[in-house]
């Protein structure tokens, strides 16, 4: 097969060819789109899922309807140990600029980029001898707006109180042009805790108003639990969706839809195939189709095709999806890993004693001190820091689990 014509995209963040399975997602989205703009009362919405799985791709696509419907949006990427307060004045400054040629009064305009200049400018640390916050010199940064800083709002230092003051004037531009603004947030659990709380008062305070500001995050599976932790309410603040592997039909769908349009089929085993060795992840999909395109001889496609390609696909996968995860942990890391992907192998039951699952089961912390002959506290570091490096997440209390599909696999077949 001709490699320039191979219509697959394994890339992080990269929209796929076909975007097979996520209609559902799309539905929801024009639907909460469509209740903003009549001012009905709606909620903001998360996006939560393992790596690999679309988010990043999902959440660019609501971006993209947002923007269809003449919406002010803005996007940022979460990072540990960084505050919220400048991405997302970024991410607003961008909003506004895409409604500013609609609104009728410049004046308007300024007075909302004068006080986002506030909120970008005040630091959480230090005081000033009048009581307010005085930033660090290494964070005395221009935000590129061009008016003075206005005085008394979103400026108090406090980013609960700001964050709500900025979001409540963002809406306001956008009520004023008859339309919506979108705060797109990825990597979302990488927000921190006082940061969150703001966040989640703001989106409280906005419903409650009904006002034309949504934001849509993407994060890992604990991300409710991030949020929960910040404020009680943001379980009911939220919709919160499940973004999993693709079904059958959806991942035949992504692989032979843009096959189709290149006039190369596939034969039903090498489908079949594909679907074991994917596990239907849209990242692996991908990265298994690309391969077996490379290898394919002509069409159509073979389930041989696939058995030789797929050793390619593993070892790019082994050095650039897991791998590069794997050597940021350090040796006591590593072990706990170790120690994680021996427990969560899912036996298939008495039915069918042979198979194993390649799903790694979330398993109790107790139970990975147990297996390395260690009490639970002195592991805690090494938890904690995966955590943090986001390699697991705990979902439930007590448990833990890869934040990475087929991580546990992959830490299987390595040598110890």
């Amino acid at each position: 097969m001709d490699p320039v014509r191979n219509p697959y995209a394994p890339g992080a963040g990269q929209r796929p060819p076909e975007l097979a399975g996520r209609g559902r997602e799309l539905d929801v989205f024009d639907i909460v789109l469509e209740r903003v703009a009549r001012s009905r009362p709606e909620r903001s919405l998360m996006l939560t899922g393992l790596r690999g799985v679309g988010k990043t791709v999902l959440l660019n696509t609501l971006r993209s309807q947002a923007i269809g419907r003449l919406w002010g949006t803005g996007k940022i990427e979460a990072r540990p140990d960084q505050s919220l307060r400048r991405p997302i004045a970024g991410a607003l400054h961008m909003a506004v600029r895409e409604l500013a040629p609609r609104h009728r009064a410049p004046d308007r305009i300024e007075e909302f980029l004068g006080v986002l200049k506030a909120f970008a400018l005040r630091s959480g640390e230090g005081t000033t001898g009048r009581g307010r916050t005085a930033p660090r010199l290494r964070d005395r940064w221009q935000p590129g707006i061009d008016v003075p800083a206005a005085v008394g709002r979103a400026d108090s230092g406090d980013i609960e109180i700001d964050l709500v003051e900025l979001l409540t004037d963002a809406a306001g531009i956008a009520t004023d042009v008859g339309t919506g603004i979108a705060v797109f947030i990825d990597e979302m659990q990488d927000v921190g805790p006082e940061d969150v709380s703001g966040l989640c008062a703001a989106c409280h305070e906005l419903s409650q108003l009904g006002a034309p500001l949504i934001v849509v995050g993407a994060g890992l599976p604990h991300l409710p639990a991030v949020l929960s932790a910040a404020k009680s309410y943001s379980e009911r603040l939220f919709r919160y969706q499940r973004i999993d592997r693709l079904d059958r039909i959806a991942a035949d769908q992504a692989l032979c839809a843009p096959a189709a349009r290149e006039q190369v089929e596939y034969e039903q085993k090498a489908l079949d195939l594909l679907y074991e060795k994917s596990g239907g992840y849209p990242y692996f999909v991908q990265a298994y189709g690309k391969a077996t395109w490379d290898h394919a001889p002509r069409t159509p496609i073979a389930a041989a095709d696939v058995r030789v390609a797929a050793p390619e696909a593993e070892a790019e996968l082994a050095v650039g999806f897991f791998g590069s995860r794997f050597e940021r942990a350090t040796p006591a890391e590593r072990e706990y890993m170790r120690a994680m992907a021996a427990l969560s192998l899912v036996d298939g039951g008495p039915e069918n004693p042979e198979h194993r699952d390649d799903m790694d089961a979330a398993v109790p912390t107790a139970e990975v001190a147990r297996s390395l002959g260690r009490k639970p506290a002195s592991l805690s570091p090494a938890r904690d820091a995966l955590i943090k490096k986001g390699l697991i997440y705990s979902g439930e209390r007590g448990t833990v689990a890869f934040t990475v599909p087929h991580f546990g696999r992959y830490l299987r077949t390595q040598p110890v």
